[in-house]
């Protein structure tokens, strides 16, 4: 996250509204409260399961502010106590999240709606309340739960069982034993839910990301499960994983679990299960509330130590098989409680290069890093669809990881990731009160003494619930600074207890910590417009070393999805005002406008004259910046001095509907920016190099390349050819390395301005392996490096681009086939052909499939698109979606391009 110290006025904000809470808090009147709600509906009791070792999630909630509850929390936590009027909420939900979806405000995501909404609604707690209904209250029962933000008093049947000084932060993990209040029939919990502020607690902020909830995310966010068991209780039960290495012809797994006697007698329990293929069992006699960690090694159990393990691999560089674990704790034959995980045999480390940088290493194999930043949504709104669509995406592009900085996700997130084969960074995110206390001198917000166990409990509970994912590669725990000796050093006691074996790196940024040392990355950005030769220097934000978060910046999204969440008034200003302020950007007055952008555009590709024309050029413009940063990470990760080890493309996705940092938008629309990314991570790709005109193949698979044949092209923007050649017999080494095929002259005679290169990859039976198109200039974008900020880097002379307004149009034909394979996912099979008279290219053709009423049908995974076609050449793409996201509807295609007129035909 882009760091910039917090200006007076902002502070003031947040004291100002800290005291505000108090002297709510304290019975002055509140402010204007929530429209009155409907009646309640949805909000039924949970049936909770009876067998031990089961875990019942309360299915949802009534929620109401304490300004409209004038009842006591006795009252309020009570069954049968009545809630006509109140909101219906999910299982996790914030309360805007509940407001939303009953209709209590308009659309956030469209135009300024959010603004609508009163923040005042929620500078005073607000009430949680959920009935749950025992069959058997003999069983032990416990309430199970984290993600509350920012705090709660916990109340079961009329009475308190936990309070806020407690309950407090989104990351601690809560386990209160209720037995002696829960009775047969039903039962209620409550939760009184203090207001957050994520320069004061331990939560989650958005800082610049996006226009900020006017809730600030306070709610459950996270599953509160009712558990029930035995006289004893089983906890934390893990397995530890060690690989041999190189060879991987063996694994030892170690099982760990605590078992806890809650009665007030001596128990001897019996502890056996599963892992994997092994068996164990153990017993233990436990003196009356004795708790104690049972172990299995391979020492005494050899079945622990696996011959030819199946190892979990990254997508790209092998399969993702996963074990099982299953534990039950038994008292005189019963069972009492039961313990289930699912884990992955893999090594994941990461040293620091000769250069200082981090290099991850898994399986003893460095990988690239190839990533992005990922949001949840704004309201964090939790939907395993939609994550699930969007982790397809991320695959679909190339990328190998994902960073989570804050925000970390639920169970589900990184059980998708660990199926998809997709690493994890998760770690704590920055400016706000996490880096309150940072190694350095700058200031933050400061800790007070109740600020220190949240903290190392937050890193005990997450580190636990993590530590089994083979998809989590490391943990950051620091974002932008590092923490000071006392915090880290509480995060790595908590990490050592968890038995944590991920690496884990001090800071995001170039700072260290007093004990884990060099962070090995950097963050030194842009995050704003950059030409596309920027990435190919090795220095700033440029391609050598770790880059935590990088990008150009904004990332204007498809017309359809423009006019979906923009007014037609912030439309018309999108393209003829760069000093407007873009409300759907940031509310970081650094990046509220889009005026280095805009003037890039113009200055490159001349001035918009139109909504559309606008949208036009930044696809393209978006396309070869994004192609750029991955292509230059990609050519240098082999380089024998500084080379680049990782690159996080700064973001993903966002959590709402924005205009920059961005590779797909909130719809899943895809646009320049997502085709460049997709283009660049190519497994065998053929690529540009704007600092040395060099064309490159990079080749990221693990086997070498051999017999390949290179071929590139120069064009005048008419189509003139004005340059060609063939290099053949190349051949490039797998893991990431690259091999230089030719290197393009300084000037070439008769060479327009602006023109086109065409670059051809061909296999030893002349297939195309890649294709790639560039639009370039002889007159070369001017960085000033001496004017670089945190956050961009000047250009002081741009390069010229606008030859491409005179392009003659070219028309472009399509056929298709659809089929379907039965299993509810459909496939169309497109052929394009450039059918036009003339010389000129159709430059990048944009193919779009839509569906009812004629929108884009989303999401969609397209082989290859917005692809470049010279007269007579036809390429076969294939495009993957759900049937049922036809809604019985028949499909058709949307052609359009840079010089292509849009057309729309059935599809077949």
């Amino acid at each position: 996250m882009p760091h910039r110290p917090a200006p007076a006025y902002a502070r003031t904000a947040a004291l100002a509204a800290g005291s505000l809470v108090l002297v709510l808090a304290a019975g002055a009147s509140p402010a204007a409260p929530a429209p009155a709600p409907p009646p309640t509906a949805g909000v039924r009791a949970t049936a909770v399961a009876a067998a031990p070792g089961t875990g019942t999630v309360l299915a949802s909630y009534a929620i109401r502010s304490t300004a409209e509850v004038s009842d006591t929390a006795a009252e309020v936590s009570s069954p049968g106590y009545p809630v006509t009027g109140w909101y219906p909420a999910g299982s996790r939900s914030t309360v805007l999240a509940a407001l939303l979806a009953a209709g209590a405000y308009p659309d956030p995501f469209y135009s300024t709606q959010q603004k609508q909404i009163p923040a005042g609604d929620f500078t005073v707690p607000w009430w949680y309340r959920s009935d749950f209904t025992v069959a058997d209250p003999g069983a032990r029962t416990y309430l199970d739960f984290s993600g509350v933000i920012s705090a709660a008093d916990v109340y079961v049947n009329g009475r308190r069982v936990a309070d806020a000084g407690t309950v407090t932060g989104a990351y601690t993990r809560h386990e209160l034993d209720v037995t002696a209040l829960v009775r047969a029939g039903t039962n209620t919990v409550a939760f009184r839910i203090r207001p957050n502020n994520p320069r004061k607690h331990l939560t989650m902020g958005w800082l610049d990301w996006l226009q900020p909830p006017p809730d600030e995310n306070m709610g459950i966010v996270r599953d509160v499960t009712v558990r029930r068991g035995g006289p004893v209780a089983l906890r934390d039960a893990h397995v530890v994983t060690s690989l041999a290495l190189p060879s991987m012809a063996t694994a030892e797994l170690t099982v760990k679990a605590r078992v806890r006697n809650d009665s007030a007698a001596a128990v001897t329990t019996t502890v056996s299960g599963t892992v994997g293929p092994a068996s164990v069992s153990r017993s233990v006699t436990l003196a009356p509330h004795e708790t104690r960690t049972v172990v299995f090694s391979p020492a005494d159990h050899p079945g622990l130590r696996l011959a030819s393990p199946r190892v979990w691999w990254p997508a790209a560089m092998g399969g993702q098989p996963l074990y099982s674990l299953d534990l039950t704790a038994s008292v005189d034959g019963t069972a009492s409680d039961t313990a289930h995980e699912s884990f992955g045999i893999r090594d994941v480390r990461a040293p620091l290069n000769a250069d200082g940088a981090r290099q991850y290493v898994v399986n003893g194999r460095p990988l690239l890093i190839r990533g992005a930043g990922w949001s949840p949504d704004e309201f964090l709104r939790w939907d395993t669809r939609y994550t699930e669509d969007r982790l397809r995406y991320a695959l679909d592009l190339g990328l190998n990881a994902l960073r989570l900085e804050g925000h970390i996700e639920p169970d589900e997130f990184f059980d998708l990731a660990d199926r998809y084969g997709i690493l994890t960074l998760p770690g704590w995110e920055c400016c706000d009160k996490w880096e309150g206390e940072v190694n350095g001198s700058e200031a933050g917000e400061r800790w007070e003494s109740a600020d220190y166990p949240v903290a190392k409990a937050s890193m005990a509970a997450e580190a636990a619930r993590l530590r089994h994912h083979p998809s989590v590669a490391s943990f950051l725990i620091g974002s932008d600074f590092a923490p000071d000796r006392t915090i880290e050093q509480g995060y790595l006691d908590a990490l050592e207890a968890a038995d944590w074996t991920a690496p884990v790196v001090p800071s995001a940024s170039a700072r260290s910590s007093p004990v884990t040392g060099r962070s090995g990355m950097k963050m030194t950005g842009p995050y704003d417009w950059v030409p596309p030769g920027y990435w190919y220097a090795k220095r700033e934000g440029g391609a050598t070393g770790f880059n935590s978060e990088t990008s150009a910046g904004p990332d204007v999204p498809t017309l359809d999805t423009l006019r979906r969440m923009l007014s037609p008034a912030e439309l018309e200003s999108l393209w003829k005002d760069p000093s407007a302020a873009q409300y759907h950007r940031s509310p970081s007055s650094t990046f509220a406008t889009l005026r280095l952008y805009d003037a890039a555009l113009a200055g490159r590709y001349g001035a918009p004259t139109g909504l559309e024309d606008y949208v036009r050029k930044a696809q393209l413009a978006q396309y070869e910046a994004v192609r750029a940063q991955f292509e230059a990470y990609a050519r240098n990760a082999k380089d024998a001095s500084a080379p680049s080890t990782g690159v996080v493309y700064w973001m993903f996705n966002s959590g709402w509907t924005s205009l920059h940092w961005q590779l797909v938008d909130r719809y899943l629309d895809q646009g320049g920016a997502y085709f460049g990314a997709k283009k660049a991570n190519e497994p065998l790709h053929i690529q540009y190099g704007y600092d040395n005109r060099a064309v490159s193949v990079v080749n990221s698979r693990a086997a070498a390349a051999s017999g390949l044949t290179a071929r590139v092209t120069l064009f005048d923007p008419d189509g003139t050819q004005r340059y060609d050649r063939t290099v053949t017999g190349l051949s490039v080494a797998g893991g990431g390395a690259s091999s230089t095929a030719l290197t393009l002259p300084a000037s070439v005679p008769g060479l327009a301005t602006t023109h086109l290169a065409r670059l051809l990859l061909t296999d030893a039976d002349g297939r195309e392996i890649s294709r790639n198109v560039y639009w370039l200039s002889s007159r070369a974008d001017v960085l000033d490096y001496s004017g670089s900020t945190w956050y961009h880097t000047p250009t002081t002379a741009y390069a010229d681009l606008k030859g491409l307004s005179s392009m003659p149009r070219s028309a472009v034909a399509a056929t298709s086939a659809t089929a379907s394979d039965g299993q509810g996912v459909s496939t169309t099979t497109v052929t394009v052909r450039h059918t036009g008279k003339g010389s000129a290219p159709a430059l990048l053709t944009d193919v779009h499939l839509l569906g009812a009423g004629g929108e884009p049908l989303l999401p969609v995974r397209w082989s290859d698109n917005q692809i470049t076609l010279w007269p007579g050449e036809s390429a076969t793409l294939t495009a993957v979606y759900r049937t049922a996201d036809l809604r019985g509807a028949a499909p058709a295609l949307r052609i359009s391009g840079w010089n292509t007129p849009t057309t729309t035909v059935p599809a077949g």
